[in-house]
């Protein structure tokens, strides 16, 4: 019973703190674009390099 008076307040102090950490991450930009990355790399660039001749 001793146990719960400190892994209450620890497991709702850890809940705070992962959504804090969450919603600074979203506010910040981390989210913002998860597919142009992926795309990125399928686009073919069919120009050959310049220093070969």
């Amino acid at each position: 019973m001793e146990a719960l008076f400190l892994l209450i307040p620890l497991s709702v102090a850890l809940v705070f703190a992962a959504l804090w950490i969450f919603f600074r991450a979203s506010d910040d930009g981390q989210f913002d674009d998860l597919v142009g990355p992926a795309y990125r790399i399928l686009k073919d660039d069919d120009l050959p390099p310049m220093d070969q001749k």
